[in-house]
């Protein structure tokens, strides 16, 4: 298993956007969802380099663990719940969402296509600052 952590703060997928060029219609990433995946994908590549990792293929385990940044308007107590746990981020963006720009931002980097994951768990919790960990196992058949 490899673990990677990113201290990016974590931008979920957002809905595509549409532009009209002559007769066409292009769809495009809006620019903070383009930024974050751009910017992930330069941290991976840098910590995959650091790891001697090589691209994997076939079936994969994945944990996306996402660390959003507690709300500075929050009181102390309600700070310091969020710290320990018992308070949970059930508000958008959904998991799902984020999963989608962090699978899609790592492709060709810390694996060939996110085709190859097979299981995937996911986790959304509040911390002082924004961050993300991604841990990869190849699974043995």
């Amino acid at each position: 298993m490899t673990i990677f952590k990113f201290d990016i703060e974590p931008v979920a997928q957002a809905r595509p956007r549409a532009a009209r060029i002559g007769n066409s219609i292009r769809m495009y990433d809006p620019k903070k969802t383009a930024n974050f995946k751009t910017d992930l994908r330069m941290m991976a590549q840098i910590a995959a380099r650091g790891k001697h990792y090589k691209l994997l293929d076939g079936g994969l385990d994945v944990s996306i663990n996402v660390f959003r940044p507690i709300p500075k308007s929050w009181s102390r107590k309600k700070h310091t719940e969020a710290a320990s746990g018992l308070i949970l981020p059930t508000t958008k963006p959904d998991m799902s969402n984020y999963i989608k720009s962090i699978e899609d931002a790592l492709n060709g980097v810390l694996w060939h296509d996110d085709n190859a994951t097979v299981d995937i768990h996911g986790k959304k919790r509040y911390a002082e600052t924004g961050y993300l960990t991604v841990e990869i196992k190849q699974i043995e058949v």
